[in-house]
Parts: C-alpha cells; structure tokens; sequence
C-alpha cells in the first residue's frame, strides 16, 4: 500500500488495522443526545453486562480479502458470546479510509460509531468535533495491556492529556535489505548497517555485482521523495518544522547530510543506478526481482513482495533506521463517534481491546492465523513493549511462518518513534523537488536546495495558519 498517499494533517499536533462494522440497532449515535461524559476510571469504565448496545465498527475485510474476512467474522461472533448485550454491525471497506470520503463523513457526521482513522487524522478529526474523549474509558481493567503500548504510539491519540483512540496497527520505517545480495556480496546478511557511511560501503559492494543490481534505492516523485526525506532526516536527529509547526526546520547539517549522501552515492560510488524519479512501488519491484540491495521502507513491504511480487520471506531482512535516533512512525487505530453514548464507548473500548490488543485473541491468534495460511513472524504490529512484547515475541515463534530471525536487527533497536510533520503532503511535495535532483542533475546544489526547499515549505506554512 502506498502510505505516503494516505496520510495528511490539517493542523499542527498529533502524532500516531484495519476492519469494520455498520449501522446500530437501538439507535445510531446522532440520535443519543448528550455524549459520553467520561467515568473517573475502574469500575466506572467497565461494561455492563445487563445494558443494551449497539455499535457500528467500520473496516471490515472485503470479500476479496477470504481469510480476513472470516477472522473478522469469528471475532464478531466469539465477542457476542463474551458480551451477548452487545450488537456490532459490520461495514466493509477497501481501502479502510480514503481522504475525500473520510472527510465528508466527518463533516456530516455519517462515519460510524467506531471508526477506523490513520494516526495523521487525529488534527482532522477534533477540528471537526467528531470524536469522543475516551481517557475516562480506558485503563489497566478495560484494556490490560495498556501499561506496555508504547508511549510513542498512545501520544499520536492524544490533545494533551486527552486520550481519542487505541491503535490497533502501526510500524516504524527501517532498512529493508536483500539477503541473497548481502551474501553474494560477501556480507553479513544477519548484520545489517546502521550507519549512512556503513550503507554506502555495502551499497558499492553490492552495485559491484554488477547485471544492474543496484546498492541502494530511494524514491523522489508523488511526494514520496519527501517522505523519505523526512524519515532519514528523523534518524540523523533532525526536524521537519519547528516545535510550534510554524516554520520548517530541516534546513541544517542533518538535511545536508541527507542530500550530500544521496548524491555521493548516486555520482561519486555509482551505487544507486540511473534510473531515478522512483515511486511506490518501484523500491519493492526492484527488490524482489533481486536488483536492488538496500532501502528504507516498513514491514509490510515485505508482505507486498511475497504476496504480490511472488518474492520469498527468506531472502528479506529488515534493521533499524540508520542513525538511529527516531524512526518515521505510523499506523491505525479507531476512534469513538461524538455524542456516542458512554454505554456505546465501553462497548467500543472492550471490542478494540478484544480484536486488537489481547494476547492469544484477535490479531493476535496466531495459530488461527497460521491455519488460515496468512504470514506469522513479521514485525507488525510493533505497538507493544515490556512483558506483553516478549509474550507477543515468543508467540509469534511458536507459529512463525517467515524467518523471524531475519528482523531481528530490527527489533533489537530501541529506535523512538515520530510520526509525520504537519501539513505533511504539501511539505513532502516540495522536497521531492531537492530528492530528485540530487539523483538526477550531477551539478546539484545541496545548499541551495535546502534555502529553496526552506522558503518554499514556509510559504505553505504561513498559507495554512
């Protein structure tokens, strides 16, 4: 899936699975009259089993999608049996959100009682008042894994100190690399580099290969050359805008760093091959088709090249963003429809909880998800940390259907996560612009295309305030 066309911000705070549900039986949520003014917590934010509810949950697998489909189904059912006061009404929906009709059903308040956003929505979604504040609602007796989701991932759902929704998916961008070409290049496939001078050795060693094989990729068109800058930039330590997101930021010694590497490599070492203005998903083709060595993108990409580019998960692995400082972080989660009553959030609180944070239920049924013969093993969901993470970790060996060796790099770094700057679609397009020529025009000038790229980012800055 192409993130980078998925993602926007329509202010300047958030940072940050998809399945779904349709139309209530005791009333949709536009029809309850006040909203769920949040319990003080415990007891209080349980559900009652005597109280009746019905819930809409959107996100559903679509019938092309056969073995989603049917967990989503099971999940359904084995939830009613636990909650049998509880109605949930299914919507499907492929892609789960799409930006235009997302917005108008938050304008007309037509999204459903439990509605599947991405972690850039959250802006979006307060400025239209469409969400309810569910901090009363969740804690360590309606979703006990709470104390281990990863801070970094709660605070893209949260205004302050107010929480708005519970994630259900996410990842963090790392460096994807092609084991066979590692070993044919005499290096070590289960230690990848870390470093942007480590992966410009390996990148010459692997463009050594020569048959157009190429060290290293990256894209630079339809904004997603900007995205790759933003999370290169994040694991040299850099920002995109300032704290206030009222001017951009990258216009330092890590931003030059960025530009000045991609260029070395594309002119000086030869590594990264001439054909450039690369987009999704052109990284991906390359690499499972063995052309391409090294590049920076997220786990599921390599979901993509096996189920979609006929690759094998043996010859992928996966380490941590170079530099190591943050990592481009993203996701999903569901949201609560404002004016949804409390009984309505508990009842949405306990389903998220049961579908996509319990271990051994839901996402997490790995044996169910094994026999169903979707992947095991892949770093993803990548939410959880402490006892719940080596409980997932050991889980997920015990069914594992991909090497999860192979992601062990990966995994092993305590990389922070940051999620995308705001008004991060109209930033992205102007940097594809500095990507691209650095990668393509010998005589690019690194500095001056950061000073325009810089004037030109503050201008959209000041137009959108």
């Amino acid at each position: 899936m192409n993130r980078t066309g998925l993602r926007r911000r329509t202010a300047a705070v958030a940072v940050a699975a998809g399945l779904a549900f349709s139309l209530a039986a005791c009333g949709s949520s536009d029809d309850h009259g006040a909203t769920g003014a949040a319990p003080s917590g415990g007891a209080g934010s349980t559900l009652d089993p005597n109280a009746k509810v019905s819930i809409s949950v959107d996100c559903q697998p679509p019938v092309t999608k056969a073995a989603e489909r049917k967990q989503w189904t099971e999940d359904v059912e084995a939830f009613h049996q636990r909650y049998p006061n509880v109605t949930i009404t299914s919507k499907d929906a492929s892609p789960c959100e799409e930006p235009a009709p997302f917005t108008a059903q938050l304008k007309g308040r037509t999204q459903t009682d439990v509605f599947y956003t991405y972690f850039t929505d959250l802006d979006q979604v307060l400025d239209e008042g469409a969400a309810e504040d569910i901090s009363g609602y969740v804690d360590e007796t309606t979703v006990p894994a709470l104390k281990d989701i990863d801070p970094s991932v709660l605070a893209t759902l949260k205004d302050g100190d107010k929480l708005y929704g519970l994630p259900t998916s996410n990842y963090k961008l790392g460096l994807l690399y092609n084991r066979k070409l590692f070993k044919q290049a005499g290096l070590d496939p289960d230690k990848p580099p870390t470093t942007w001078p480590e992966i410009r050795e390996a990148a010459k060693r692997i463009a050594a290969l020569g048959n157009g094989v190429n060290g290293y990729g990256d894209y630079s068109a339809t904004n997603q050359g900007g995205w790759h800058f933003t999370a290169e930039l994040y694991g040299l330590g850099g920002r995109m805008v300032g704290e206030d997101g009222r001017k951009a930021a990258f216009n330092t010694a890590e931003g030059r760093q960025v530009l000045q590497t991609l260029y070395d490599m594309r002119w000086t070492d030869d590594s990264m091959g001439s054909a450039q203005s690369l987009k999704w998903p052109d990284l991906m083709t390359r690499m499972s088709t063995d052309r391409l060595g090294m590049y920076i993108g997220a786990p599921d990409d390599i979901t993509y090249m096996v189920q979609t580019l006929n690759g094998d998960y043996a010859d992928y692995g996966m380490g941590p963003m170079p530099g190591g400082k943050a990592a481009l972080l993203g996701g999903n989660d569901y949201m609560v429809k404002k004016g949804s009553s409390p009984d309505q959030i508990r009842a949405a609180v306990a389903w998220v909880n049961f579908k996509f944070l319990t271990q051994g239920k839901g996402q997490f049924d790995y044996a169910r998800t094994k026999a169903d013969g979707l992947p095991v093993g892949l770093p993803q969901p990548f939410f959880l940390t402490g006892a719940s993470l080596e409980q997932d970790n050991r889980a997920k060996a015990a069914s594992a259907t991909v090497p999860v060796q192979n992601y062990a790099p990966y995994l092993a770094a305590s990389v922070p996560g940051r999620t995308e700057p705001a008004h991060a679609q109209q930033i992205y397009k102007v940097l594809d612009n500095a990507m691209s020529a650095v990668l393509t025009d010998k005589g690019a000038d690194v500095a001056k295309l950061l000073n325009d790229a810089e004037t030109q980012v503050n201008q959209v800055l000041a137009s959108l305030q």
